[in-house]
Formats: structure tokens, sequence, C-alpha cells
């Protein structure tokens, strides 16, 4: 491995952006710990640690006094993951620019075997995607930013994985407003670093491996495109991504390398003008998470005074001999006249409190698309084309938040993945028509929340099938059916429901299968009609006879 022959230089000039991104992003450390302390109690030292390590096993959910916004979390990720990028379901798929490629078999099913193989080793278990996935949809929803890093897998064919914690991450756009470059902040101990980079270190750090070989120094690795781009070249110059990993304690490049394509993909919930990391719902719902903290301190306070009521005396003579036991009797507790001389605080009303905090609840599960998806819970008798409906409702108002995942996170991921799979020679060459067409590909995406967008098709479908079978019914003529084309509808409708293409039947086979109808058709018709001439055949010859 040859380091580059200006490294000294390149490393300062890492460090000085890093120090710079740090400084300008103060403020949404800042704002990040405050969502953490509230929402996800175990992440919130990351962003205090300010280059420290935290304290492992300490408890951190001290601002934690109501837990509806920390499950709503949950449960926005769960809801992204089964809608957007279902684990038991085929959620994307490449196929062919050309529309007409589309129609060749060949080419279709060469789109399929590279997404079952994408498939597989995404899924599969040292992949780590399913876990990683998970906590970017949850950093997503909490910071607004889930950066998930995507390489090869070490040791043996395949990808990994790594969502990278946002504490850890700096990273920049360019001039279209694309993340183009990463700068990861992370520690190492001077073991792992000899491990990985022998013989290495400084020399100011080879004296404190031999006495303190666990401590830990802190690195950084840079990805940034590569000012120097040969094509032509075989080594990290032929790279169109540069990798920089950078030692800070003296400053020494330990290592350089590159990527055929960008390894991180960037995901964002939305952005605020002029800025580069994205907003989440839980900075919409702040306000409500803290107010329904605070009313929850207030109906504790309230229960705690109503379960052990704080007791009121005419004078301060009348509990010191009086015992408060279940069963005890208090002697001077009421007058000769039969009044109590004990009496308790009132305490407010608890269930005004109540009403607060559901209102509060109601707007952050709102806020983490909770109430949104009820679809069939709360309505499980309603018809297929009510169902539909409601789904493409949902679907419109769920549209932003796919597009944004499928144009910046998943559409990213897709590519890297196979410029993965293509590295390690794992997926099939490609047919003589798409070497033609340069290879040109785009992703369609088959989610279940992908589906609900597309579904307003189907749905006028269905409503035009019923407005059209009524008809039928009414005038006992068939004829309006002849206006749908059902060698277009069905293919399409297949289509828009994620139906694999080796699943249907090719043209030909389809023209096979008809031809062979016919004939039977003809066939019977000729056996039916036989008898009968036979009988014309006969009489006919009985005549010229006579």
């Amino acid at each position: 491995m040859a380091l580059p022959k200006n490294a000294e230089e390149e490393a300062d000039n890492i460090i000085r952006e890093f120090e710079q991104a740090k400084s300008n992003r103060a403020n949404w450390d800042s704002h990040w710990r405050e969502i953490a302390e509230r929402i996800w109690p175990s992440q919130w030292t990351a962003f205090a640690a300010q280059g420290m390590l935290s304290t492992t096993g300490e408890k951190r959910n001290r601002e934690v006094y109501d837990s509806t916004a920390a499950i709503a979390l949950t449960r926005f990720g769960a809801i992204l993951d089964s809608t957007i990028t279902p684990r038991n379901e085929i959620w994307s798929r490449p196929v062919a620019s050309l529309l007409e490629l589309n129609k060749s078999r060949r080419v279709k099913l060469y789109f399929d075997e590279i997404n079952t193989a994408l498939f597989k080793y995404r899924y599969a278990p040292k992949s780590n995607f399913v876990s990683q996935n998970q906590q970017g949809y949850k950093s997503l929803g909490a910071f607004g930013s889930g950066p998930m890093f995507v390489d090869r897998l070490s040791g043996e064919p395949g990808i990994r994985y790594r969502n990278i914690h946002l504490s850890e991450i700096y990273f920049f756009e360019n001039h279209q407003g694309i993340v183009d470059k990463c700068i990861r902040y992370f520690a190492l101990t001077l073991r792992q670093i000899e491990q990985r980079w022998p013989q290495q270190l400084p020399d100011n750090l080879k004296s404190r491996l031999i006495t303190h070989p666990e401590d830990n120094v802190f690195l950084l690795h840079c990805v940034k495109p590569r000012k120097e781009y040969d094509p032509a070249r075989r080594d990290n110059k032929g790279m169109p991504i540069a990798s920089y990993y950078v030692l800070i304690e003296g400053k020494k490049i330990m290592e350089e390398g590159g990527y055929q394509s960008f390894p991180y993909a960037i995901s964002r919930y939305e952005q605020a003008p002029n800025e580069v990391y994205g907003r989440s719902p839980a900075m919409d719902v702040l306000p409500a998470i803290k107010t329904l903290n605070e009313e929850k301190k207030t109906l504790l306070k309230q229960g705690h005074r109503q379960t052990d009521p704080i007791l009121l005396t005419h004078d301060d003579g009348v509990l010191d001999t009086a015992s408060l036991r279940p069963g005890s009797v208090i002697a001077g507790g009421m007058s000769a006249e039969g009044r109590a001389l004990v009496g308790t605080l009132p305490i407010g009303n608890i269930a005004v409190c109540k009403e607060l905090m559901d209102d509060e609840r109601a707007i952050i599960n709102d806020a983490f698309l909770v109430t949104l998806f009820r679809i069939l819970v709360d309505s499980p008798q309603k018809t297929a084309t009510q169902v539909i409906e409601e789904a493409r409702e949902k679907g419109i108002l769920l549209a932003p938040v796919l597009g944004r995942q499928q144009a910046e996170y998943l559409g990213p991921m897709f590519e890297r993945e196979l410029n993965v799979l293509s590295e390690q020679r794992l997926i099939p060459p490609m047919p003589p028509e798409l070497i033609e067409a340069r290879g040109e590909y785009k992703i369609v995406f088959d989610s279940p929340l992908s589906r609900i967008q597309r579904s307003g098709e189907a749905a006028g479908l269905i409503r035009s099938m019923d407005a059209t079978l009524r008809i039928v019914e009414v005038t006992q003529d068939p004829t309006p059916l002849d206006h749908y084309d059902w060698d277009t509808i069905i293919p399409e409708m297949s289509d828009i429901n994620g139906v694999p293409a080796r699943w249907m039947r090719s043209v030909e086979a389809i023209g096979a299968i008809r031809d062979s109808r016919e004939q039977a058709k003809q066939a019977a018709e000729l056996s039916q009609a036989l008898p009968g001439i036979a009988a014309a055949m006969k009489g006919g010859a009985a005549l010229a006879k006579a």
C-alpha cells in the first residue's frame, strides 16, 4: 500500500476540514442531544462525549417521564421497515431503461437473476442489513438523518452494512445538493490499530502500545471524489472515490484507498433551506414531547397526593398520638358534635390532566405516522374497493417520505450494492441486447408503500369494472366488456402488484397455449359436427341412387 507523496499535507487538510465541520455543527449536536434525552435515551451520551468515550452501563433515562415518544419512535422505525423495505418481500427490482427492452423475456429474466442474488446477499445473516436498516430508520425519526455504510464482506463473498451513528459522521453536499463527501470520526484501541496497520504507529504511540494496548486513540475516515481520477489506471488513482484513514494524534495517513462508487447512502427525512443535515418528526413535535413530560410529572404528583393525601388538622396536636395504619382508631379526630377534625388537601382535577396528556400523545403519534396505519385494524369489514381507496389516500400522505427515501437512500444504496456484487463477480453476464444499450437500467420500487401509491390505477379499473358489470347485468349484453384490453391490463396489474417476471408466461408461450386451445376447440366442434355430416352424406348418396 503506497501512501501519497503529499501524505502529510493531505492529513493536515482532512483534519482541518473535520475541525471546521465539527465547529459548524455545534448547534445540531446540542439539538440531537436534547431529542435523544427524551425519546432515545441510550443515544444521548454519544452527542455529549465531545471526543471522549462515554461511561458504559450508566443510567440514561433521567429526562423521560412519559414513554409515548420513545414507543412512537420504535413504531416509526417498524412502519418504515414494513412499508418501504419489508424483509419478507421483494421491494425493489432493476428494469431496462428502454421500454422496448423490457418486452424481452431474456432481459427480464436477467434482471430477475440480479435481483435474486442481491436479496440473497442483502439478507444473509452476516450482512447485518436488517438490524442496521432499522437503526437507520430510528435515526431518521429522531434526528432527521440516517447514514448507511455499504461495503464488501470481509473474508468471503457478500455485502456488509453498517449504520453510522450521527455523532460520528460529518457529510457534505456538492453543487447539486447530493452528498458526495463524508468524514467519519471514530476510536480504535492501539492494539486494534496495530492489528490493522502493522508497524505504522507513530513513534510517540509505540511505547504506549506496550504499556497500555487498550488505550483509545481517534481516527478519521474521509471519503470524497478523487481529483486525479484516471479510469485507465489499475491502482487507487483509477477509482473515482478516494478513501483516507488518518490518525489524528501524529497527523498520519494510515491508509489510502478508494471505491468505484460512493460507499455511503445518506437518508434524510426532510431538509430546511441551506442545511445539509435532515430534520426529523421528533424536531417537529419536541414542544409536545416536553409538554407531555411536564404534564406527566404533574399527574404523578396529583396521583401521589390522592392515594396518600396530605392531612389537614385544626391544631398540631391532633395526630401526635394517632396511628394512620388501616383499622386504627384516632381518638379526638372528631368533635362532640360529629364534625371531622382531620381533613385532606384538595388536589385538582386529574381527569383534565389526562385529557391534556392525550392531546399531546395524539400529536406525537401523528408525527411518527402511528395513527396513519390503522386502516385494516379499525375497519376489518370494508370491501376490497374501500380498502384500495383508503390505501391510496394513505399513499398520498406518505408520498414525501417515500420519494425522499427512494431518491436519497434506497437508490444510491442499490447502485452501491450492484457495484459491490459486480466487483466480486456475483451477478450473471448481460444479454447481448442489454450490452448494446450500454447496460442502462432504472430501479422500480415494489414495496407496499410504493404499490399503495400506484394503486390509483388499480382502483380506477375496479371502479370501472364494477360499473361495467352492472350494465352487463341489467342489459344482458356482454359487449361493454369488449372495451377492456386484457392483454395489456393483466401484465400491468401484475407489475403494479410486484409479481416476478418468472411467474408470468412469455408472449410466445401464451400464443402457443391459445393456438392449442383454438385447435382443441375446432376439433371439438368438428367432432360434434361429424354425425350430422355423415348423415348428410348418407342422404346425398341415397338421393343420387334414386
